[in-house]
């Protein structure tokens, strides 16, 4: 008994089809390939990392995942091909159309990744060396060619598959306005997003507030749809983007000084010293090394007050860190102290005088 007549009477007559062993061949081939390019893809990524280039890291890691995946696609649609010519099974006849798009697929992952890839090694890359990074910009180009990638796929992938793209594009242009008006939310948001991206009121990183709205922290993630910002208290506020167009958004981080403001009183009994206290006061604001005297300094008596005479205390520091900022106010209000108590006056605080006149003469009795 020879192997046919084995395969049939265990009904496993397919066995003996002369194509089972070309396409046997072809997916072991393909197998072999596999193995031979993630090897060499290993290879390939520690040769690039001994590099300075960041493109040859970024495209030895894209291909990574979606080049073994093209290698099976094409072999098994080789494969397929085979039996379909010695079978002719209808089935088959969507090889060629499921091989193209898997094609399109690949491409698109593999710029998808790539682009990924070039913007995280340009960020990291700028971090560790101490240079300015502008993340919110490399993030929106890599969203934008993302966008446009999947896009272009998508539109390929129809044409192969036999739809008109000028169709697709004319239905698209038709149902725009049913979609707008069901996505308005969305589509708000979404160019809400590309305002921020393309003006760039605030950056991942800096501090923003609105006093139209309960926001204030810091921007953590700016997306198409929403922005994240983290509160001072830690909590997250997710804001969409629609809103930014509508609201007034402060960024302190881009403040060039920071303001002290104080008015400060002393005793009425004191008002003989107040003219040397302010100009002590000037001339210490203007010799402090962290007073900022090319901006608006102002020391001037300013009010009668009800219990004090006030002077004004109006100038600008030279750092804009919050926590440095308060430690120069402390130093320049406990100086202000100083020199009150150095010219013998007090400082005021709240108090009344009461004024007890001689008691009424009692009437003369008649």
């Amino acid at each position: 008994m020879d192997m046919n007549d084995l395969a049939e009477r265990f009904g496993l007559a397919f066995l003996a089809e002369p194509w089972l062993p070309q396409a046997f061949l072809v997916i072991l081939g393909v197998a072999a390939l596999d193995f031979g390019f993630r090897l060499l893809l290993r290879h390939a990524e520690r040769v690039a990392g001994r590099t300075e280039t960041i493109w040859d890291d970024a495209l030895i890691r894209a291909m990574r995942r979606p080049l073994p995946i093209l290698v099976w696609v094409a072999g098994l649609a080789f494969a397929a091909e085979i039996v379909h010519k010695q079978t002719g099974a209808p089935i088959f006849d969507f090889v060629v159309p499921a091989r193209d798009v898997g094609v399109i697929a690949c491409l698109a992952w593999f710029l998808v990744r790539l682009s990924r890839n070039v913007s995280d090694d340009i960020l990291a890359r700028r971090e560790l060396a101490g240079q300015a990074v502008d993340r919110t910009t490399v993030d929106a180009v890599s969203k934008l060619i993302r966008a446009s990638v999947l896009i272009t796929a998508t539109l390929v992938a129809l044409q192969t598959l036999g739809f008109s793209i000028a169709g697709v594009l004319a239905f698209g242009g038709i149902g725009g306005l049913a979609v707008g008006f069901a996505a308005k939310d969305l589509l708000a948001n979404f160019f809400g997003g590309l305002t921020v991206y393309l003006d760039r009121p605030f950056v991942v990183g800096e501090w923003i507030r609105s006093p139209d709205k309960q926001i204030e922290g810091t921007v953590e993630y700016i997306g198409w749809r929403h922005t994240r910002v983290r509160a001072f208290n830690k909590n997250p506020i997710y804001v969409p983007n629609a809103l930014f167009t509508t609201i007034v958004v402060e960024n302190p981080s881009r403040m060039s000084n920071r303001r002290i403001k104080e008015t400060i009183g002393i005793r009425y009994q004191d008002v003989g010293k107040m003219a040397a206290i302010v100009a002590d006061v000037k001339a210490m604001l203007q010799s402090h090394p962290e007073i900022d005297t090319g901006q608006t300094l102002i020391v001037n008596f300013t009010s009668f007050a009800e219990s004090s005479l006030n002077f004004f205390l109006y100038t600008f520091t030279r750092t804009t860190e919050w926590v440095r900022y308060h430690e120069v106010k402390q130093d320049v209000l406990l100086r202000v102290a100083e020199i009150i108590e150095r010219h013998g006056a007090q400082i005021a605080f709240p108090t009344r005088t009461l004024h007890i006149g001689p008691p009424a003469a009692e009437p003369e009795k008649a």
